[in-house]
């Protein structure tokens, strides 16, 4: 909800966002009214099942815990926290259950649990390692090169703060006859880290800032000076990718707000660099 208001707000589509938010609340209001007009018809019959399903919904419950918690946590510390959950649920699963006697359904279950277990394992060390990505748990011990360091593998920015430390950046810029970029970051913006892990990570997007200066501000504090800043550029909050000239005026038309592809961002960029 926050990010379609946003994006009305950044588009000044009326009619565009008017259509969009009446679609989002279609879709989240019209199941709920068939099944409370059915009378209970279309819900599914009681049974022995629906210990299964209250077990699998705590499960996710917790793994939505984890989701929202990482928004605040150290990257390791939250991959720690699903390795845990997902040992605890391989475990409970049967995971390491050796009984013999077992029907064609529960040596099912358990083989979904031992893969669950050795997936939390894998999870397990990479925290360990420092790593953050759910998806890709190893990838802290794939980047070290030969010193141990681990090798960065996403777009190194500049952190600014406030109005007056983008103008400083944005005076050196000027000095030093280069494009800017500014990312509008927030730890608990889901969509920046989507940048960061899917977009910011592509070789061609590093080769075609390569001659950029790259500036971050951080407003996750959101303390007056972030504030003052996002009140500047006419922002709510986190996403945003601002691109200024040479001269240190931003251009406008090229502002991005919300999550953008890997190739979308690169012509994107090749369209502000060749203007």
């Amino acid at each position: 909800l926050a990010g379609a208001l946003l994006y009305i707000s950044q588009t000044g589509d009326a009619v565009l966002g008017g259509s969009a938010l009446f679609a989002m609340g279609l879709g989240m209001g019209v199941p709920l009214l068939a099944i409370g007009t059915s009378a209970g018809k279309l819900l599914p019959k009681a049974g022995a099942w629906m210990e299964t399903i209250k077990h699998i919904f705590g499960v996710l419950m917790l793994a939505v815990a984890v989701w929202f918690m990482e928004r605040v946590l150290p990257g390791a510390l939250a991959l720690a926290l699903w390795a845990l959950l997902f040992i605890v649920t391989a475990i409970y699963m049967g995971a390491l259950d050796r009984s013999e006697r077992q029907s064609q359904w529960q040596g099912l279950w358990r083989g979904l649990g031992l893969a669950i277990l050795v997936y939390g394992m894998l999870l397990m060390i990479g925290a360990a390692s420092g790593g953050s990505n759910v998806f890709k748990p190893l990838e802290g011990l794939l980047s070290k090169d030969g010193t141990g360091e681990i090798r960065s593998n996403t777009l190194s920015f500049q952190t600014i703060k406030g109005v007056d430390g983008l103008q400083t950046a944005l005076d050196q810029a000027a000095s030093e006859d280069k494009y800017v970029m500014l990312d509008f970051y927030a730890d608990w913006c889901i969509t920046c880290k989507e940048m960061e892990h899917k977009t910011f990570t592509d070789p061609g997007v590093h080769q075609m800032l390569s001659d950029v200066i790259l500036l971050q501000a951080d407003v996750t504090e959101n303390d007056e000076l972030d504030k003052a800043l996002l009140k500047k550029f006419s922002l709510y909050g986190p996403p945003a990718i601002l691109f200024f000239n040479k001269q240190g005026v931003e251009e406008k038309s090229f502002r991005l707000v919300g999550f953008m592809r890997t190739e979308d961002f690169l012509k994107h960029i090749n369209e502000v660099i060749s203007e």
